[in-house]
């Protein structure tokens, strides 16, 4: 059986190189890193500042990248978990019944939105929240020549999670979710995750893994055995309960 193509979404200032060295270690799901605007191949175009605008925009690659009758699988981790859920809304409303899991990391549910926010402050102060935010800091944003170029797009990522809200009128996604948090996480508890059990009309799984908001960070071994150990229940012809 072919296996499943798992698309994968960055979290806030991470691009698809994060997720490419998920694809030499994966052996039974098949890696698909998308690329926003604003970053590495794709740096001159600007970034979006609204996740619907680029679930939108990331809809016709995954469907010329994906033929029809190959199995689906999304992964996203924090903003990604966000700009995952609305292209797996998309690709359903598209007839893409082959989607059979969204995978959602290190977020509360969509309709719950950010408490802190970090958009509209100084860069020094915005940097500083964005480190408490995601417990991880990024060596280039150490060096002041590459935090100048880095800097707009993790802005108009910060500014796309904080300001996004599912529409009120959306009804649960016919798709089963598991949705994952760092044990240690300081920013989503795990009350929060759960609300994503409302997001679906079909299973849910609740899960933690060891680490703090950023787990997945270094972690690319872990994590893809942990995406492998999920998605094969689906080949079990298992479901979420």
């Amino acid at each position: 059986m072919q296996p499943i193509t798992v698309i994968t979404l960055p979290f806030a200032g991470a691009g698809a190189a994060f997720y490419r060295s998920w694809t030499a270690v994966a052996r039974h799901i098949e890696i698909l890193p998308l690329q926003l605007p604003g970053r590495e191949e794709l740096f001159v175009e600007p970034p979006h500042v609204d996740a619907c605008e680029a679930a939108a925009d990331l809809l016709p690659r995954v469907t010329e990248a994906t033929p029809r009758g190959g199995r689906l699988a999304l992964y996203g981790h924090s903003l990604g978990a966000v700009l995952a859920f609305e292209l797996a809304h998309r690709l359903v409303e598209e007839g893409r019944s082959e989607v059979v899991r969204l995978i959602v990391s290190g977020s509360p549910a969509p309709w719950a939105g950010r408490r802190d926010r970090a958009s509209g402050l100084p860069d020094d102060e915005f940097l500083c929240q964005v480190r408490k935010f995601a417990g991880y800091d990024h060596p280039a944003l150490d060096s002041p020549a590459l935090r100048e170029l880095l800097l707009p797009t993790l802005r108009a990522d910060v500014e796309m999670h904080e300001s996004y809200v599912s529409p009120p009128d959306r009804t649960p996604l016919p798709v089963p979710i598991t949705a994952i948090r760092g044990d240690r996480d300081e920013l989503v508890s795990a009350a929060e995750v759960a609300q994503w059990r409302e997001a679906t009309s079909r299973g849910f799984r609740q899960m933690e893994t060891e680490g703090g908001h950023m787990y997945l960070a270094g972690a690319a071994d872990h994590c893809v055995q942990l995406l492998e150990a999920e998605l094969a229940t689906v080949e079990d012809g298992g479901a979420c309960v």
